[in-house]
């Protein structure tokens, strides 16, 4: 792959009034189409196609995979109709791949970089197969459903530096400007030590479990269960882990992505619903050294109080995030972000596709399994009711995702946890 940045189509005119035009082919004909392989057509895999296509003037998308064809056509679709994206949406019916072993036929289809959007129980076995073929990646959040994962998606950074690959974590907050300013800030000690963290994610469930009486006759455990990832710890992590792990990775990153102590944690379902194995809300107490408390709230159920906020108390002043239009810090510092705005889910994949052509890799997977890391260890702490620590949760040996699993096949996921009487392992 070659190392030098293309010249984008469209700064052709300028650069050939600069350097003529010869020397703009020839860096033309050295630039290298990098073809991209999306895992996953649902909502968030339609979105991170159409940003990578819109990264790289040369990137094309070549091949998808999904469970269902219809999804990947509708994915196609839309991202035709995208201005800058459409014209190099090139996915021939026979690189349409499905089913749950379509990620490795994208992989060997013989793409550059590979999206990967499908439900997270599954991320971190995707990771390591498109690692090891020398695939760079985009990893959405979080990288995990159990620590089996963790552990899993640790191993493959090492397979990840051996090889000079690129691998962009999305967790999207942390390629917003107006947030790294405030971190930024804060690092800079703007409101001196950090003393206590609450972070809160309200907001309303994802996607509802149907009831059992919309189940096509016939449809195997398994296709019902990823159809409905959602309501599926194995699949989704639940929505601590899925949902509001936002929070917990803003946490980390304010903790300077150093583990917690351990933590302590209640939760439970208040709504029922007809299968599924989720909470619908928790509330996490996280210990650091020095005394220093994080907390952090979620809720998902309909008809309550919404709110996605950070405070940040500090010896020196405070930080609010997401009460009002700007982040802000009072104290002995006052400070108000009054800077541009960017479209952070955008600037994911420019940072990545920068990094691949310049041969300059990002490598998101350590501090984003501490982020993942730092929801689960909540999880487990509300589930079964116990203090846990960062060593019990990185060593637990719970596997909540099976070692094999197929689409025709029956699978029954672990029953609805019960603080007290639901043992860690």
């Amino acid at each position: 792959m070659s190392s030098l940045p293309p010249t984008p189509r469209r700064n052709f005119l300028k650069a050939s009034l600069v350097a003529g035009f010869p020397a703009v082919l020839s860096a033309m004909q050295s630039a290298k189409t990098l073809k991209v392989g999306l895992v996953g057509c649902g909502g968030r895999g339609s979105g991170a196609a159409a940003q990578a296509l819109k990264a790289d003037d040369y990137a094309e998308l070549t091949a998808v995979a999904d469970i269902d064809r219809d999804h990947a056509e509708q994915c196609l679709e839309r991202l035709k109709k995208v201005n800058v994206a459409g014209e190099r949406v090139k996915v021939e019916p026979s690189h349409i791949f499905l089913g749950l072993d379509a990620y490795q036929k994208v992989i060997d289809s013989g793409v550059d970089v590979v999206l990967l959007a499908t439900p997270p129980g599954f991320r971190p076995y995707h990771l390591r197969a498109c690692l090891e073929a020398g695939k760079h990646v985009f990893c959405e959040k979080p990288v995990a459903t159990d620590a089996y994962g963790i552990r899993h998606a640790l191993e493959s950074a090492k397979i990840a530096r051996e090889k000079n690959l690129s691998v962009m974590a999305g967790f999207c907050w942390r390629r917003s400007k107006h947030i790294k300013a405030t971190f930024e800030q804060m690092k800079d000690g703007a409101i001196g030590n950090i003393a206590a963290y609450y972070a809160t994610y309200y907001t309303s469930p994802v996607k509802p479990m149907p009831p059992a009486s919309e189940r096509p006759a016939g449809m195997s455990d398994v296709e019902w269960q990823i159809r409905n990832w959602y309501n599926f710890s194995y699949l989704c992590g639940d929505g601590l882990v899925e949902q509001a792990v936002h929070s917990a990775d803003k946490i980390a990153w304010a903790m300077g992505d150093k583990p917690p102590i351990s933590c302590v944690a209640v939760g439970g379902r208040q709504i029922p619903a007809e299968g599924g194995n989720i909470y619908d809300h928790f509330e996490v107490n996280y210990l650091y050294p020095n005394n220093v408390r994080a907390f952090l709230g979620c809720r998902q159920i309909e008809g309550c109080y919404n709110e996605n906020s950070d405070y940040i108390l500090g010896s020196k002043g405070t930080c609010t995030i997401g009460r009002g239009p700007s982040p802000r810090i009072a104290g002995e510092t006052n400070w108000t972000y009054t800077g541009e705005r960017n479209d952070m889910y955008q600037a994911e994949h420019d940072e990545l596709f920068a990094a691949i052509r310049r041969n300059q890799p990002i490598m998101d997977i350590e501090w984003m399994t501490t982020s993942t890391l730092l929801a689960m260890m909540g999880r487990m702490a509300a589930y079964t009711g116990q203090q846990i620590t960062w060593d019990m949760a990185l060593n637990s040996q719970e596997r909540l995702f099976p070692e094999h699993l197929e689409w025709s096949g029956s699978f029954t996921p672990s029953p609805m946890p019960l603080p007290g009487k639901t043992r860690f392992i």
